[in-house]
């Protein structure tokens, strides 16, 4: 392991820079030399506060997250999260799959919120902006420490993750699910190995993914798919679209909801020049479909729902047929036009 401490006294410019991107008082940063985190950057932060309120909650399903992390290392090229790294000076590219910040203070954080007079004990998300089960949790071990706080208050909460880490907090997500309403929500747009490698390349498989969603339910704890994003001219063949629904559905998932890929600033800039390499025929393709902006157009997004609600019926997803679901709020892009599309990890 090595290790920087940016407030020591040989780099006060730095540290004062630093601390100020990251609105924290201390921050260290590390890198470890085990095969899963090198090339990562860890920034250790104190935070001033956890919980969030959304932007635009009047049009949200639900007002409030907890983000314990900055930048995600499961690298997805079209994660629309990659801007929020603009704003603490970051790259949006490769820094945000190797940046990453992380709030050591979380869970005493939240605990401390929780417990004050003026918390209402509303609804809180969980991996709506980048996962929190992500790589680094493995090592920084902040979400065991969350949830109970959650459960000690019984504070309703979800969590959406590409993350299979989040099996090892099994047995606390049974405890809070005895004493408030918890929903799990698990993503896997696609189950095609070859585009997952690309587009997806520091995430568990999607058929692990789907291991989770077995797991979850095998233990009463119900969790639905978030079948996102779907991939205009990768992943939406009919034939992927009906081999994705097929694996969800035998998964157990007690729902399963397609987002059409979107594309907003920062993730655009990096999608673009990913397809570019990958995909250059695709290109020119893009630029129509997105012309109008961060959105598939709604006709192409009616359609894929549409196919997708269709296949649901068919391999018999759904509350209708599995009982009643827990609904999974997913947060939407403030502030942009075609508000029908949500957003995703």
């Amino acid at each position: 392991m090595r290790w920087e401490n940016l407030a020591d006294d040989d780099a006060p410019e730095a540290a004062g820079r630093t601390a100020a991107l990251f609105a924290a008082d201390t921050v260290t940063t590390r890198t470890f030399d085990t095969p899963e985190f090198r090339g990562i950057t860890f920034h250790e932060i104190r935070a001033r506060s956890i919980v969030n309120r959304v932007p635009g909650a009047s049009r949200m399903p639900f007002e409030w997250t907890v983000n314990p992390y900055r930048g995600c290392s499961h690298a997805c090229v079209y994660c629309f999260a990659r801007k929020t790294h603009s704003y603490l000076d970051l790259d949006t590219g490769l820094g945000f799959d190797s940046q990453i910040v992380v709030k050591v203070n979380a869970p005493e954080l939240l605990r401390g919120h929780l417990a004050s007079r003026r918390w209402q004990g509303a609804h809180i998300a969980m991996g709506t902006n980048v996962d929190c089960y992500q790589r680094a949790e493995g090592r920084y071990q902040l979400m065991p420490g969350i949830i109970a706080a959650l459960r000690d208050h019984a504070n309703p909460f979800s969590i959406l993750t590409k993350g299979t880490l989040v099996l090892r907090d099994l047995e606390l997500l049974k405890q809070a699910a005895q004493v408030t309403e918890v929903g799990i929500s698990v993503s896997v747009g696609f189950v095609d190995r070859e585009l997952w490698r690309t587009v997806e390349p520091g995430t568990p498989a999607p058929e692990r993914r789907l291991d989770v969603v077995r797991t979850l339910t095998e233990h009463g704890i119900g969790c639905g798919v978030l079948m996102a994003p779907v991939i205009p001219f990768l992943g939406d063949h009919p034939d992927q679209l009906r081999a994705t629904v097929r694996a969800i559905a035998a998964s157990g998932a007690t729902s399963v909801t397609p987002l059409v890929l979107h594309l907003r600033p920062g993730a655009r800039e990096w999608f673009m020049a990913w397809l570019g390499q990958h995909h250059p025929h695709l290109v020119r393709r893009y630029e129509r479909l997105y012309a109008e902006g961060a959105y598939a157009p709604k006709w192409y997004q009616r359609r894929i729902t549409g196919q997708v609600h269709e296949l649901a019926t068919e391999f018999g997803i759904g509350p209708a047929h599995r009982g009643a679901a827990r609904r999974i709020p997913v947060v939407q892009a403030p502030a942009e036009p075609e508000p029908t599309q949500l957003t995703l990890l």
